[in-house]
């Protein structure tokens, strides 16, 4: 260390001494009784650059060697572990924290500026009572969707592995089971997630596990509010049976005055009418991908306008409804994997459409239908089954000709009675 513990007292007097560290708890591991080495003033923060105390401790059975690596005033102007430098409520990185709070904390970065701005903090910090975060981030609002829908809720203890071995991917480690590194394949070195820089990571810029979850909460559904402030109807898909209206009020109700609840049994739906858009726009945003009854989650949209259904407005369908929509004016989402419509056949005036070669002349077939007969007359059989024009076998035991048989009726030799007969005769009398 260049300064000496002898000189420069006023530079000492921001030194910082602490007892326990400031730790989420993914990096102290899951075991609950654990042996931390503590060094007083041991290494500078790699943050504002002033001597802190170090801790470092074994996680769990099989794990790697942790250590702090900012101090605990860095650690709570921003909120976050001394070790992984992770939001402690979320579990998330700065730049995600701050992006689902609409908060931009802009830490100076210079060393006059960043001592001024850290000595300003501590005055803060030793004024307040300890529950709440300082600066910014005290004043933002307490949750954001985004960051409840990405928080981790249980903790990642696979971070905590060893690193992988580099003489094992060279092909040169002799240790065997013995050896405390991990015995894997590396990752792509052009993974974005390989290159992670600590600074970084706190300024919440260029931060690749931010961006990655942040292009992830940018593919998760949201629910768009319409322009149209007349619209105060929401739909409530995926009902089932047994959810009553009763049930639908006492959810709702909350947000505000409910004018009509209609439940539409056959598509098992329901339809939320609030007297106010501010109680719509509550409802929707607090019960959009959250809404459960009876163990069922149910699909919350908004509803839409009557100006759009009942009438033909140039769209499409006759009763004005487009395509895609439901007769309670829903827009339905096309089902994947289905075939599209098929186009129409092509009109050429060049083409003939004489798809069966009639003459321009020719009638049309006719057919004949024959009329039942009157009350008390016998109708006529129908073909082939009448009685037989000949008889099946002619004295000789001969079949008639193929031409003179009657319609529907065929010979088999092997089935011929008196062939049988005979076969059995000839048995009888051997």
């Amino acid at each position: 260390m260049a300064t000496s513990l002898g000189a420069n007292t006023y530079n000492r007097q921001n030194w910082e001494d602490a007892d326990f560290p400031i730790l989420c708890q993914t990096c102290l591991g899951e075991n609950p009784y654990i042996r931390m080495t503590k060094e007083k003033y041991g290494k500078e923060c790699k943050i504002c650059a002033r001597p802190f105390t170090v801790f470092r401790w074994c996680p769990g059975t099989r794990m790697r060697f942790k250590k702090t690596e900012a101090c605990q005033t860095c650690s709570k102007i921003k909120n976050v572990c001394q070790t992984c430098l992770l939001d402690l409520e979320y579990g998330l990185p700065i730049q995600v924290r701050d992006t689902g709070l609409s908060i931009k904390d802009d830490v100076p970065k210079s060393d006059v500026n960043k001592e001024y701005y850290t000595q300003n903090m501590e005055r803060e910090i030793g004024n307040s009572d300890g529950t709440r975060p300082v600066g910014l981030l005290g004043k933002a609002p307490s949750s954001s969707d985004m960051l409840l829908k990405l928080a981790r809720t249980t903790p990642y203890y696979k971070r905590n592995r060893p690193h992988i071995c580099s003489f094992w991917v060279k092909g040169e480690c002799k240790r065997g089971e013995e050896c405390p590194y991990r015995h894997e394949k590396p990752t792509d070195p052009d993974d974005p997630l390989a290159d992670q820089n600590i600074k970084d990571r706190y300024y919440g810029i260029n931060d690749p596990v931010a961006d990655k979850l942040l292009k992830r909460a940018s593919t998760m559904p949201r629910l768009d509010t319409p322009e149209d402030k007349s619209i105060t109807t929401l739909y409530v898909g995926g009902l089932g049976d047994s959810i009553t209206d009763s049930e639908l009020r006492n959810h709702f109700y909350q947000f505000g005055e409910i004018r009509t609840t209609t439940i539409v049994q056959r598509q098992q739906c329901a339809f939320i009418q609030f007297a106010t858009r501010q109680a719509a726009e509550l409802a929707a945003e607090k019960s959009f991908n959250k809404l459960i009854i009876n163990g069922r989650r149910l699909n919350v949209k908004w509803g839409r306008s009557q100006g759009e259904g009942g009438r033909r407005d140039g769209r499409g369908g006759k009763d004005g409804r487009g395509e895609g929509l439901t007769e309670m004016g829903l827009k339905l989402e096309p089902v994947p994997g289905l075939p599209g419509a098929l186009p129409p056949p092509p009109v050429d005036e060049d083409t003939p459409t004489n798809y069966f070669n009639l003459g321009p002349n020719s009638a049309p077939p006719v057919m004949n239908i024959s009329l039942p007969p009157p009350p008390g007359v016998a109708m006529p059989p129908p073909p082939g089954f009448g009685p037989p024009m000949f008889h099946s076998m002619d004295p000789m035991g001969m079949p008639p000709p193929m031409g003179m048989r009657p319609p529907g009726h065929v010979h088999y030799p092997s089935q011929d009675p008196q062939r049988m007969g005979a076969h059995a005769s000839r048995h009888g009398g051997s």
